[in-house]
C-alpha cells in the first residue's frame, strides 16, 4: 500500500521537484567524506522522506483541517531557504530545524489521526512513529535550545492552535 495515494492526495510538481532534489543533495552529503559524521545525519537523512510525508498529509480529507494548516506551514518552512538554520549556508546540516519541525508536527498529529493513516504516506526505511518520537526528544539539542524555542514561539504566532 506504501506508496499507492490516490491522486487527490499525489504530490505536486513543485513538491517532487523540491523532494528530488533535496533527496540528491542529502544522499551526495550522506556518501561524502562528511558521511554520518554528525550526531544527527540519521535524521537529516530522513529529511526527503519527512517533507513528502507532510506534504502528503496536509491534502488527505482524513486528517483534520487544523493539523494540515500545521502540516502546510512545515512543508513551507522546509522549502524555505531562509530559515533559522539556513541550507543555504550549511548545506544538508541545516535542515536540523526543517527535521525538528516535522517531529514537532508530526507528533502533534498523532493525537488526532490514526497512525495507519500516517504510515500509509511514508516511504521511509524507519518506523515513522519512533522516528518521529527520536526526533522530538533530540530537537532542543539538534537545533540549539534558544533557536529552537525561537522557531516554536514564531510557528505558534503564524498557526493557530499550535
Amino acid at each position: 500500500q506504501r506508496g499507492s495515494i490516490m491522486s487527490q492526495n499525489q504530490a505536486s510538481t513543485r513538491e517532487m521537484d523540491f523532494y528530488r532534489k533535496l533527496r540528491e543533495t542529502v544522499k551526495i552529503w550522506a556518501g561524502g567524506e562528511k558521511s554520518r559524521s554528525g550526531r544527527y545525519a540519521e535524521y537529516i537523512l530522513a529529511a526527503p522522506d519527512l517533507f513528502m510525508l507532510m506534504a502528503n498529509l496536509s491534502r488527505d480529507e482524513r486528517v483534520g483541517r487544523t493539523d494540515r494548516a500545521r502540516l502546510a506551514g512545515a512543508v513551507t518552512y522546509f522549502i524555505n531557504p531562509l530559515d533559522f538554520v539556513p541550507e543555504l549556508l550549511l548545506g544538508p546540516a541545516g535542515l536540523v530545524d526543517d527535521v525538528a519541525l516535522a517531529g514537532y508536527v508530526l507528533h502533534d498529529l498523532l493525537e488526532n489521526t490514526d497512525p495507519v493513516i500516517i504510515r500509509e504516506h511514508w516511504q521511509g526505511d524507519a518506523d515513522v512513529l519512533d522516528l518521529t518520537r527520536q526526533i522530538l526528544a533530540a530537537a532542543d539539542t539538534m537545533v540549539g535550545g534558544t533557536i529552537w524555542r525561537r522557531l516554536i514561539k514564531r510557528v505558534e504566532s503564524f498557526v493557530p492552535g499550535f
